[in-house]
Formats: C-alpha cells, sequence, structure tokens
C-alpha cells in the first residue's frame, strides 16, 4: 500500500492504494466516480479517459502512485457552480450525440481537452482526436457535430 495526494475534480485527496492500482478502480472503487468506464481496460476503447493535468488519458493505463501532486477531472467535475452542464456536454444533448452512454463520459473529456486548447479544428483533426474511443451505437456523426459545435471549425 502507498499514499497517494493529488486532486480529483478541484478537491484535494489523500488516499491509500494498492501497489500496481490503476487510476481507473480508485476513481470508481474508492472515490464513486462512475462515469469513468471500465471498458476493454487496455488502453483502446477510451471509456475512462479523464483529464490528467489537462490532458485526456486511459485511466487503465495510469498507475493511481503516478497521480502524486497531480489534479484529475472527470464529468462529475464538469458542472459549474450553478449547475450548469459544461458546453460539451450540453452539445452531446443538442446533437443526440449519445445513445446507450457508456462511451459518452470519455469522448466528452476528450473533448473538453480540445475546447480547452482554443484551437479550430477540421473535421478530419477531430477525427483524428476521437479516434481512440470505440462507439457500437452513433456511429460516431452525431459526437463529431457536438465537438464542431463546440470546438469550431476552420476553414
Amino acid at each position: 500500500m502507498q499514499v497517494v495526494h493529488f486532486y480529483v475534480n478541484g478537491k484535494p485527496k489523500e488516499l491509500a492504494v494498492q501497489d500496481g492500482e490503476v487510476l481507473t478502480d480508485t476513481l470508481r472503487n474508492q472515490l464513486g466516480l462512475t462515469s469513468v468506464k471500465k471498458g476493454c481496460e487496455v488502453g483502446e476503447c477510451g471509456a475512462c479517459t479523464v483529464l490528467i493535468d489537462g490532458h485526456a488519458q486511459n485511466s487503465c493505463l495510469f498507475l493511481t502512485t503516478w497521480a502524486e501532486g497531480k489534479h484529475i477531472l472527470t464529468v462529475e467535475g464538469l458542472r459549474s457552480g450553478c449547475g450548469e452542464l459544461h458546453p460539451v456536454q450540453q452539445a452531446f444533448i443538442d446533437e443526440a450525440a449519445v445513445q446507450c452512454g457508456f462511451c459518452t463520459p470519455g469522448f466528452i473529456m476528450t473533448g473538453v481537452e480540445l475546447v480547452n486548447s482554443g484551437k479550430k479544428y477540421t473535421r478530419e483533426e477531430l477525427r483524428e482526436a476521437i479516434s481512440g474511443h470505440l462507439c457500437r451505437c452513433t456511429g460516431y456523426e452525431n459526437i463529431l457535430r457536438a465537438l464542431e459545435k463546440v470546438v469550431g471549425i476552420k476553414s
């Protein structure tokens, strides 16, 4: 066991974790953050994506001990102080970019990283940016439209 100090959704955390425990398990099992999904557990589906110091990461490949001092953001931490949805979440609703919802949190977290970059993207660049996510329901078109809505498209 090791004690790890980090921030989750803006709040400091101090947790004892098993050696070799992955961040997905810590977030879900110790902190109850169920937006972080366990999918493939080998970094290929994107369902476990969170932001670590502002960058989208597969939490199933990230040991919790590596989170020492880092800032972790999950979907649960996206709402504003007055309870409003993040613009990426709202775009997913507006564009009907969800069906079963299993992959949605990972897509949203990648979308947040893209929005925070301040960069405008082409549709092809957006396609590339979400290529690490697997969705079996939507065919990606609604997801791409939602992302286009919030990040802007360069001509």
